[in-house]
Order: structure tokens, then C-alpha cells, then sequence
């Protein structure tokens, strides 16, 4: 069964007959007594008595009229709602986010892809780790996501967008350690009590390798839940180190954020699966890589 030997069904109920129906339809009328034999064969029963040039409906052609018209309008909805993401009035995006990459630049990303598309709606998807952004994006369950890395992009199993670059900082209480400076040696962390992220983060990564460098420190509190990253700072449980993504909210929020040297960063970037995009999608990452 498709879709055109139903809308051919619904050509003969309405235009009260094969002849009429093959003129409205332009196609001949053994072609479309050989389309309905097909159907009637797939449904394993009569849909029509032929009785001289008249067609008339069998009981099973009766039951068949509603469901085949709600077939062939879910088509059209549909065959419209494409038409319209084509077009970008209307849409919807699923992207894929770790958390800091989710404060910014997705916020910015939207924002920005908002004021030129706002019919398209951009869902934001929980990953905790690179891996689990790929995996999602690989899988279709996004279509879009957004990673740090501080090795190289992943290219394998998805395609890589560069959108920037990211620093670590480090984050303090307003009198808390180190909160008279604006930038601190990574060395200077020694000795001081530190919020860290679970394992596979970047910011547990950069944390882990001054560790292995010999900086030693004690871990005051680990979370996967990195809202609380900044009231705990604020309460004095520890310093944070963390992606410049949270400098804006930190510094609103009333803490103090400092540089760490030498810079040491994360490669941020979009990736998406391999082949043809939707529209929606293939926007939203030439507008996110667009040079300023």
C-alpha cells in the first residue's frame, strides 16, 4: 500500500466513479483500475462493486474512507511542516550541550540564530561529557552539539564546526582566597580547597593534570550539578576552576573571577552528523561559524 493508491481510493469516492476519477486525476483509467486491484489486494478484500460503469463502495470500502483520509491529511500536514522549516518559519532543533558550553556560547548561538529564524524552537539536551555529545549527535538523538575538547575535535563519527576557544579561570568568594588579584599562577592553587566536577569534565581534567604536575590541593566538594558550582563558591566551600563561560555569571552573581597563567584552554566546537542536515540545522551552523 502507499500513498497514492489511497489518494486514487479517495479520487473515486469523491468524483462518484473510476471515470470521472481517472479525468480529475489525469491518468488513465486502466492505469487506475490496475492501482486500485493492487490495494484491494493488499487489504485482502473488495473496496468496490462494479456494476456497469458504476463503482460502489463495498462495507469494507466504507470503513476504509475515514482512516484513508486522515492518511492522506497527515501527509499534507506534514509535507507542509517541511515546507515551512525549509523556508524557517517554523521548526524545531534539538542540540545537544555540556554544561558550561550550555551557558555560553550556546546562550549567544540562540540568541542570535533566534533574531534572524524566531519560528524555530531549539531544544537543549543534557551531556555531561564530549563523548556523550557525540554519542547522542551519532545516534539522532540531537542533531546538533556543543563540546569542549582539549585534545583534538572529534571527526570520526561526526563533523566537527570550530566556534572558539575557551581559558580556564579560577573562582573565588569576594574575600576569599586570592580575590585581591586579577590573574594567578596554576602553581597557586596548591594548598587550597577546590569545587571539581566528575570525572570525563574539562574542568576535572585540568584540575587532575596540575595534580599529576605535583600542585597538591584538597578536593572540598565534587558535582555533577553545576548550578550549584557558584552558590557553593559564594558560601566558601571552595575556589572553582572553570571556563571563562561562567565569568558573566559569576561576576553578576557577586564573585570574583580570576585568570589563570599560562593560559591554558578548551577547542569549542559544533559538531553534526555526517550527510545532509535539515535546514533548521544547517543554518544554525553556518550562522554560529559565520566570521564577525
Amino acid at each position: 500500500m502507499d500513498i497514492r493508491q489511497l489518494e486514487y481510493f479517495l479520487a473515486i469516492v469523491d468524483h462518484g466513479g473510476f471515470t470521472r476519477a481517472a479525468s480529475v486525476l489525469y491518468v488513465s483509467q486502466p492505469a487506475l483500475s490496475q492501482a486500485m486491484q493492487g490495494l484491494e489486494r493488499d487489504l485482502g478484500g473488495a473496496l468496490f462493486h462494479r456494476i456497469g460503469r458504476r463503482a460502489v463502495l463495498t462495507e469494507a470500502g466504507r470503513a476504509l474512507i475515514e482512516p484513508a483520509r486522515a492518511t492522506v491529511r497527515s501527509l499534507e500536514t506534514a509535507r507542509a511542516r517541511v515546507a515551512a522549516v525549509g523556508e524557517l518559519r517554523t521548526g524545531r532543533l534539538d542540540v545537544a550541550a555540556m554544561p558550561s558550553q550550555a551557558v555560553e556560547p550556546l546562550t549567544s548561538m540562540i540568541s542570535s540564530f533566534a533574531g534572524r529564524y524566531p519560528g524555530v524552537s531549539v531544544a537543549i539536551k543534557a551531556a555531561f561529557t564530549a563523548r556523550d555529545v557525540v554519542e547522542m549527535v551519532r545516534t539522532g538523538s540531537a542533531e546538533l552539539g556543543l563540546l569542549a575538547s582539549a585534545g583534538p575535535l572529534p571527526d570520526a563519527e561526526v563533523s566537527a564546526h570550530p566556534v572558539g576557544r575557551q581559558r580556564f579561570v579560577v573562582v573565588t568568594w569576594p574575600d576569599g582566597p586570592l580575590s585581591e588579584r586579577t590573574a594567578v599562577g596554576c602553581e597557586e592553587l596548591a594548598g587550597l580547597r577546590l569545587i571539581v566536577g566528575q570525572r570525563g569534565t574539562g574542568m576535572r581534567a585540568y584540575v587532575d593534570g596540575l595534580r599529576e604536575r605535583g600542585v597538591r590541593f584538597a578536593i572540598a566538594a565534587e558535582t555533577e550539578h553545576r548550578v550549584s558550582i557558584i552558590p557553593l563558591v559564594l558560601a566558601g566551600v571552595g575556589v572553582v576552576v572553570v571556563t571563562e563561560a561562567w565569568r558573566g555569571i559569576a561576576e553578576q552573581a557577586g564573585a570574583r573571577v580570576l585568570d589563570i597563567e599560562p593560559e591554558s584552554a578548551l577547542d569549542i566546537a559544533l559538531v553534526s552528523r555526517r550527510g545532509e542536515l535539515s535546514p533548521a540545522a544547517r543554518e544554525f551552523v553556518a550562522h554560529a561559524t559565520e566570521k564577525p
